[in-house]
């Protein structure tokens, strides 16, 4: 029997996933995480207004959902003093970032992005047969000038900048981020992951019109309004731009009762004015943690700390290790120097207090094991 005829550049790819699920690892090792810190989701959960809609939503859950995301569209466009023509909404970020490489990436285009970052961007671009260009990171975050630089010297057709970051917690002012803009080469659009953008402070903002066809901006409610499970995710763009998206996404992704949840978290923003209270609450825990173990967290403008091990990758992937045998989810950066740290996600005063009771045990055995 022949097998399916697969294309030469699928052929040509390894079988790879850019995350291996905290399921997965539960699986792997017989029982459940006490602390699940490690995925950046939130733990406090979603709006007790968005559970409801979802729940009445689902009696319809028969109906295919709203392949305009009508409603929630025109929300997040009052929302951000944009128009609808200028919002997409899609299966989280994920998904649309996704459809932006298939909009722009043809087989052998440079693309450019930090050695280090948001893995699934990654998989994407190498998925249409695009070339990655990566940059290291300069001081724990990634190097702006050095990625439009080169992005302008290669003629890229897309650099790519998370902001805040993952996985430093690091950010870039929206300030500068409008100078870059203005150095970056004619034709080449800039993407930026604005996933944790609600953690961020004030000044992280891009202070720019959104009819401006040199950036798109990603947003999700799968962070701070606690939706992961439900992969809600938005661009926000010059209008044509956004306009192409329907040339090629899948118009009936959405589920229906997650677009119903998110229009309803949108709309509670006290509730999650209380979720970035209790963020700040955990990154302050973790990092008395961390100090009380001789530990460096890093500054954080998001739903994580990333926490410097003082050592080096081996030491890092061997604490990350002793705690998820201690039932204590949390991941790493995969690149060095940065993977000299771990990254523990915000969680509740009972995440946290298993994290404490736990890190010394795990630090004791790594370091012992390197």
């Amino acid at each position: 029997m022949m097998p399916p005829r697969y294309t030469k550049l699928v052929d040509s790819l390894p079988a790879t996933v850019p995350f291996v699920g905290p399921e997965t690892q539960e699986r792997d090792r017989g029982a459940p995480f006490a602390a699940r810190l490690g995925a950046n989701e939130s733990v406090f959960g979603p709006s007790p207004k968005a559970l409801a809609a979802m729940r009445d939503a689902d009696a319809e859950i028969w109906k295919y959902g709203d392949s305009t995301s009508h409603d929630l569209r025109h929300a997040l466009a009052a929302h951000h003093g944009v128009g609808p023509d200028n919002i997409v909404v899609g299966e989280g970020i994920d998904g649309l970032l996704g459809y932006l490489v298939r909009l722009v990436v043809e087989p052998g285009d440079t693309v450019v992005t930090s050695a280090g970052a948001y893995p699934t961007f990654n998989y994407h671009v190498v998925g249409h047969g695009g070339v990655l260009d990566m940059l290291p990171f300069r001081d724990d975050r990634e190097d702006l000038p050095a990625l439009v630089a080169r992005a302008t010297e290669a003629g890229a057709k897309l650099v790519y900048l998370a902001n805040p970051d993952n996985p430093m917690g690091s950010y870039w002012s929206g300030a500068e981020i409008a100078a870059a803009l203005d150095a970056l080469g004619d034709g080449t659009l800039m993407v930026l992951d604005e996933a944790y953008g609600e953690f961020a402070p004030d000044d992280a903002v891009l202070p720019l019109d959104v009819t401006d066809d040199r950036v798109i901006r990603m947003r999700t409610f799968s962070k701070a309004y606690g939706l992961a499970g439900a992969r809600v995710g938005y661009a926000i763009g010059a209008a044509p731009l956004i306009r192409s998206f329907e040339k090629i996404r899948n118009h009936f992704g959405m589920n229906r009762s997650a677009q119903i949840a998110a229009l309803a978290a949108l709309e509670d923003q006290d509730y999650l004015a209380q979720v970035l209270a209790q963020v700040e609450t955990a990154r302050a825990g973790i990092t008395r943690i961390a100090a009380a173990n001789g530990l460096t967290a890093l500054p954080s403008a998001t739903n994580f700390v990333t926490v410097d091990c003082g050592g080096t990758g081996d030491l890092a992937r061997a604490v990350v290790k002793a705690l998820g045998a201690r039932g204590v989810f949390v991941r790493m950066p995969f690149v060095a120097p940065e993977d000299r740290c771990i990254r523990i996600s915000c969680g509740r005063a009972e995440d946290l207090a298993v994290l404490e009771a736990e890190l010394p045990a795990a630090l004791a055995e790594a370091r012992t094991a390197v």
